[in-house]
């Protein structure tokens, strides 16, 4: 039951060869034993999510529920009825939600099954995941970070805990994390998740998924978005790989460019035409990402907090974000122009293959003490690559392309044109039976 897949464990409560109470209390002792050493989650709902459980089992549709039973774990950075949502921070509101956020409302209504508000930087901002009670570690080695923002939801993924999280990611939050653990993640394009009022970072940031298995990816993206996502079995692909980088002092290390490499001659294994074609980046588009990545919390920013129990690096990140907005660098003209050129490199190819992070995972640190520029620093040279693509609102999957030579995990990301969420999953079954990855690191499973 513990390493079984989302689909497997919903079509198992489905035909009534285990319930769901089952399935949550293995799930929750399985928490209990191996997430002191991992920090994915910030709040176990032990009690709540028995009574869900029991809740679905009583369900009269429960033979027709695309989830039905499954532990999912939800970021905290959306709200779930009855819990508070702290976005990573002491600053924040600690009065319970009175509603789920629409995503919450339509995996349970699926019959799935919260047991718990995963692990996040202080208001998400940052690409790594600890808040003051303690540092999300990637389950491959708990020497490095789970990753961020969604970093508690990856490592819950990795080790096992659930099979399936809600991420969130404004400038890589899921595909960051999903690349430190080993798992897969999807940011799908603009308008295909539901958002609530007042949230979204100017635009950038997307509601998508975390797993170990296109399935189970296609599954939960399926029912967050209220539609059916089949991975698109492609016919041959005009594949472009690329490891050129947005910034010049970021470039990727030998074992992240031989990943890459690794991954294009599997896909040409698969029938695919591989292209060494680079999309034409603008020098000018790192000041804009920066501009927006300050300016979107700037402005987002929610009433409830209070600022002066921010974090330093946080109220350096909102000054900063500030000026940005006053100065008119959050310029959507710019981002217009960036899509239009993607865009029309589409044209003539089908996916982009490119890394995820340029180099190692950063170490599993209270990143959260040091100064901003120290975060940013870390943040640009470990992962350049992830936010041209939330620039641009295109749909982006992390997909695991084997280990280092220290045992940590490295992955690539397929870009494609909008609506392109089923392709870029049907191309990530077909990379997964010419180049399979390990869903789960050893020793994180019982038996």
């Amino acid at each position: 039951m513990i390493g079984d897949s989302a689909v497997e464990i919903a079509a198992a409560v489905r035909s009534g060869r285990t319930t769901a109470r089952e399935v949550i209390t293995a799930h929750l002792a399985h928490i209990d034993r191996v997430d002191p050493a991992y920090g994915a989650f910030r709040r176990v709902r032990g009690a709540e999510a028995l009574a869900e459980a029991d809740t679905v089992d009583r369900r009269a549709d429960r033979g027709t529920l695309p989830l039905a039973g499954v532990p999912v774990a939800i970021k905290d950075h959306v709200e779930v009825a009855g819990e508070v949502r702290a976005d990573g921070s002491l600053a924040t509101s600690r009065v319970p939600a009175t509603s789920d956020h629409p995503l919450v409302a339509r995996w349970r209504a699926a019959g799935a099954v919260v047991v718990g508000l995963t692990r996040v930087p202080e208001l998400c901002i940052f690409p790594a995941s600890d808040d003051p009670e303690g540092i999300a570690r990637s389950p491959w080695d708990p020497r490095l970070s789970a990753g961020g923002s969604s970093g508690g939801a990856a490592a819950a993924v990795a080790a096992g805990m659930v099979p399936l999280a809600h991420g969130s990611d404004g400038m890589g939050s899921i595909r960051i994390p999903a690349a430190c653990c080993g798992v897969l993640g999807l940011k799908p394009g603009g308008g295909v998740t539901p958002h609530a009022d007042g949230e979204g970072w100017l635009g950038l940031s997307e509601h998508g998924v975390l797993a170990t298995t296109v399935d189970d990816v296609a599954l939960g993206l399926g029912v967050m978005a209220g539609r059916d996502v089949t991975p698109r079995r492609p016919g041959t692909l005009r594949i472009a790989v690329s490891s050129r980088t947005p910034v010049v002092f970021a470039r990727p290390d030998a074992e992240t460019v031989a990943a890459l490499h690794r991954v294009g001659r599997a896909f040409g294994l698969a029938g695919h035409s591989t292209l060494g074609r680079h999309p034409r980046i603008p020098a000018s588009l790192q000041t804009l990402a920066g501009a927006f990545w300050t300016g979107a919390v700037a402005a987002e920013l929610p009433a409830n907090v209070d600022e002066s129990a921010l974090q330093p690096r946080t109220r350096t990140h909102v000054a900063m974000g500030r000026a940005a907005l006053r100065a008119g660098l959050v310029d959507q003209r710019a981002r217009d122009r960036w899509r239009s050129q993607v865009l029309h490199f589409f044209d003539d190819v089908d996916l982009l293959v490119v890394p995820v992070l340029a180099r190692r995972p950063p170490a599993a640190e209270a990143w959260s003490t040091k100064p901003w520029w120290t975060n940013a620093q870390m943040s640009t040279l470990t992962a350049p690559y992830p936010n041209l693509w939330n620039l641009a609102s295109l749909p982006a999957l992390a997909v695991p392309a084997g280990v280092r030579k220290d045992g940590a995990p490295v992955a690539v990301q397929l870009v494609g044109p909008p609506g392109s969420e089923d392709l870029l999953l049907g191309a990530a079954a077909q990379l997964a039976e010419v180049l399979p990855w390990r869903r789960h690191p050893d020793g994180v499973l019982p038996g």
